[in-house]
């Protein structure tokens, strides 16, 4: 049976105009929502940190290995995440729409699609522990990088069932969970870290292994504590997430695939472009890769302000179309817009004045200092766009627009931000003298701007009134 759609005209489906709330309300509930999420990537960056302290600590070789480990390990794990991202808007369409009694049956299928994409990452982690050598990595650390990964590689079933559960609440408006997870997990891996790492309390001395063990070991636990939120949730109890079992149902897998692939490789094509950055830059030695380190980190962590807003803003597009509130959709999305333009403002001004003072918390080198301080004047200035491009990709998502934000990101992030940096940063092409970091974090500020215009246009075509109206929102009916 077809899905009633936004050009229904069955006196049963819902009203076009909503009658108009207020933006200072739609704003608080974005805030209000989105303040978890922000906490809990947070709470996600903070891994890398205490590995790399537990890491340091046992010795250099351990700390390359687990750095070189991690970023093999998030690079295709950003692919599954960015997949099961469809399930926010198809859930918070289904309940905009009053029909919540399916979302039961969608979460069952998207829980089919995370198990396989977990079994799919593992075997593909299985295997490129071999090519470590062949890509150049240091021989001391190609040891330790294979040991985190093998470990490391067991909790990845776990990773894609955990954000799974983790995309259904948030869905449905329930993103505290999140950050109490997310926290709860730094409590099991610092101590299972330290002491499987240094062999204490009679275990075995690990070193990098024991930290990929160890966070094998966090990833289960909080898909584990995720899951038993669900189930004892009242909120969801009319839901009966657990209470059958289906069967695989490509029909509504497919449906999840043709809306979260494109988002798994947006994201890929992005974090590619930070990642193959930090590779080229890595060429022009040390001084240069690790102020730029310190750069990215920095940025790494303000990032994570705008990217919970952004999925908080998707939530709430998803909701207003899923009820037939064209208004409320541009609404929703303006609320995003306008927190994260105050948000990318003081993150921007913070850098600009205080860049200097941040350094100081990373390093005592001059060299590496001074390097990195400037680039932090970059990183001031790509806030704003960076802001706004990961909102408008949010507000695409609840839309359940994502293919022509693909490309629209691969234009931005590879046709010009990567080849700009690449011939200003190194000299490619012969145009100019070779700028160095400074050069290539030009590069990433081009992309970034280039993909914000593009993406905020789309979004503006697609939630026009009559496009709205061509948009169906609820996914099909899985009964």
């Amino acid at each position: 049976m077809a899905s009633p759609g936004l050009s229904d005209p069955s006196p049963h489906a819902p009203s076009l105009r909503a009658p108009r709330g207020s933006f200072l309300r739609e704003s608080r509930t974005t805030a209000v929502l989105a303040a978890p999420l922000v906490l809990g990537h947070v709470s996600t960056g903070l891994i890398g940190l205490i590995d790399s302290v537990i890491a340091g600590h046992h010795g250099t070789q351990t700390l390359a290995a687990v750095a070189v480990g991690t970023a093999l390990f998030w690079l295709p794990v950003v692919v599954p995440m960015g997949t099961l991202m469809a399930l926010p808007p198809t859930v918070s369409q289904l309940d905009g729409a009053g029909r919540r009694g399916e979302v039961g049956a969608v979460f069952r299928q998207a829980l089919w699609l995370a198990a396989a994409l977990g079994v799919v990452l593992f075997a593909f982690m299985s295997v490129a522990v071999d090519v470590l050598a062949p890509m150049g990595i240091a021989a001391e650390v190609v040891p330790g990088a294979r040991a985190f990964l093998h470990g490391i590689r067991w909790g990845v079933p776990a990773l894609t069932l955990f954000y799974c559960m983790r995309y259904l609440s948030e869905g449905l408006h329930w993103t505290l969970p999140t950050m109490l997870l997310s926290a709860g997990g730094l409590l099991v891996l610092l101590p299972l870290g330290y002491v499987l790492t240094f062999g204490k309390f009679g275990f075995p001395e690990l070193g990098a292994g024991g930290l990929g063990i160890a966070s094998a070991l966090m990833l289960w636990a909080e898909m584990i504590g995720f899951a038993l939120v669900l189930r004892r949730a009242r909120r969801f109890a009319d839901l009966r997430l657990f209470e059958r079992f289906d069967p695989p149902r490509w029909p509504v897998i497919r449906g999840l695939l043709a809306t979260g692939l494109p988002i798994g490789v947006t994201v890929l094509m992005e974090a590619g472009l930070f990642i193959a950055t930090t590779l080229l830059i890595g060429r022009l030695g040390d001084v240069p890769v690790a102020a730029h380190q310190i750069a990215i980190n920095v940025a790494s962590l303000c990032f994570m302000v705008p990217m919970g807003i952004a999925e908080a803003t998707t939530v709430r597009v998803g909701h207003c179309l899923g009820r037939g509130d064209r208004d409320g959709v541009r609404r929703a999305a303006f609320a995003g817009y306008a927190i994260v333009i105050g948000t990318q403002l003081l993150s921007g001004t913070a850098l600009l004045l205080g860049n200097e003072f941040v350094v100081g918390f990373y390093t005592q080198d001059v060299a590496v200092a001074t390097l990195a301080a400037s680039l932090l004047l970059y990183a001031a200035a790509f806030q704003f766009p960076d802001g706004v491009q990961v909102l408008s990709a949010g507000a695409l998502r609840g839309l359940k627009d994502t293919r022509m934000p693909m490309l629209l990101a691969a234009l931005a992030y590879w046709g010009i931000g990567m080849p700009l940096g690449a011939g200003l940063g190194l000299g490619v092409g012969g145009f100019v003298a070779p700028m160095g970091p400074k050069g290539m974090w030009i590069g990433l500020i081009a992309g970034l701007s280039v993909a914000a215009v593009l993406l905020s246009t789309r979004f503006m075509r697609s939630s026009a009134p009559a496009a709205l109206l061509l948009r169906s929102p609820p996914a099909a009916r899985t009964s």
